[in-house]
């Protein structure tokens, strides 16, 4: 049974994995992205975005959950068996950012996405030094006390060759 969790830094990889993921296991997706936003700047109240990561799991039995977001991360890890952390290092993750296909789920055009990219850079380096529930830190942390089968990768190689079991 597939129930996976992939975090890691903007820029690692964890969209990329856990599509193709999902689509060769034939599983459903959650992208935390798409919860933990009310609108562009504004996060989505924690209780509400927790609600639907509730409500995901309940309404699919397998399934591949990813995203940055520590405090949604908790709301799933308890259910997943299986844990992968992203962890290329900051060159890669901004290497990443900058070939980042067009995202339209979260921009209007690939126009509007390069504007970011620059602040997008600028967050990615700060990664390691960051003391939020985005940072390297608190990603180590739900790493550590995870009791199931975990994975860090630490290349773009091993994310590519990587498969659930």
């Amino acid at each position: 049974m597939i129930r996976t969790i992939i975090f890691g830094n903007s820029g690692s990889g964890k969209s990329t994995l856990a599509h193709r993921l999902a689509s060769s296991e034939r599983v459903e997706h959650l992208d935390l992205d798409t919860l933990a936003w009310k609108e562009p700047g504004v996060r989505q109240d924690i209780e509400l975005s927790t609600a639907q990561i509730v409500n995901f799991i309940s309404r699919n039995e397998q399934w591949v959950i990813e995203g940055c977001y520590a405090s949604l991360i908790e709301a799933a890890i308890e259910h997943a068996r299986e844990i992968i952390f992203l962890n290329p290092g900051t060159e890669s993750c901004q290497n990443n950012c900058r070939s980042r296909p067009w995202e339209p789920h979260k921009y209007a055009s690939k126009e509007d996405q390069d504007k970011n990219l620059a602040m997008l850079l600028d967050w990615v380096a700060q990664y390691p030094t960051r003391g939020d529930e985005f940072s390297l830190a608190a990603h180590q942390e739900l790493f550590a006390s995870f009791c199931g089968k975990k994975h860090e990768l630490k290349s773009n190689e091993e994310a590519q060759s990587f498969t659930c079991g």
